[in-house]
């Protein structure tokens, strides 16, 4: 396998939303199972996220262990148009944790020197065929980095692009106790599924109680 490992980490709702249809999602899960995650970063080599998670969250992606592990994850970032600001918690941690950009080779050269100047690493990779970054060469990049385990957080519509593609060795799927409803923003993107023969399968492999919050981890089948 030329790529990393990837695990793909959920926080929702039991119907499967991670934010109001205003984009209100803290915090839909507990304490504990943030706790987790934070633990799972600190044991991963990379943690991505979408380009519209950057701008609505405005994370740092940083693990919050105690105590704090000896080395911090890359953060990483797909963006297919480098549509980034140079600002916010991603640019101020530059210090403690590198920050990699991907884009495709149509982004904008100014967007590209501004992040650079930032002190954010970018690198071009071929563009998908219907648009945004060819996900398989992302992550062909970050194994060339010697990045062997990829934490993925979101948002909806990379985690569709993954899942759809068959990128996601394992899911940790946190649910908090709280219904949304169907004007919720889905955990994970239009897959345009037409039969049930074609969804992805998956092998629950262990399921656990955080405080009020569910816990449940499946292996690609």
């Amino acid at each position: 396998m030329n790529r990393p490992h990837v695990t793909l980490k959920l926080a929702s709702s039991l119907d499967g939303r991670i934010a109001t249809a205003s984009g209100e999602s803290r915090w839909i899960t507990g304490e504990a199972s943030r706790a987790e995650v934070h633990r799972m970063r600190a044991t991963a080599d990379a943690v991505m996220i979408g380009a519209g998670t950057a701008r609505t969250d405005d994370p740092s992606l940083l693990a919050r262990t105690d105590p704090q592990p000896a080395r911090q994850p890359t953060r990483v970032v797909i963006s297919a148009g480098l549509d980034l600001s140079p600002t916010g918690k991603l640019f101020a941690d530059l210090d403690r944790s590198p920050l990699l950009i991907i884009g495709t080779g149509a982004a904008d050269a100014g967007r590209m020197a501004s992040l650079e100047a930032a002190g954010a690493l970018v690198q071009l990779v071929d563009a998908a065929l219907g648009g945004g970054v060819n996900l398989a060469a992302a992550l062909q990049l970050l194994a060339s980095a010697g990045l062997a385990r990829v934490l993925v957080e979101g948002g909806g519509e990379l985690t569709a692009s993954l899942v759809g593609a068959n990128l996601v060795d394992r899911l940790e799927w946190m649910r908090g106790a709280i219904v949304l409803g169907a004007e919720g923003k889905p955990a994970i993107g239009s897959l345009a599924l037409e039969r049930l023969e074609d969804a992805p399968r998956w092998r629950r492999v262990a399921l656990r109680e955080l405080g009020p919050d569910l816990w449940e981890s499946y292996d690609r089948v």
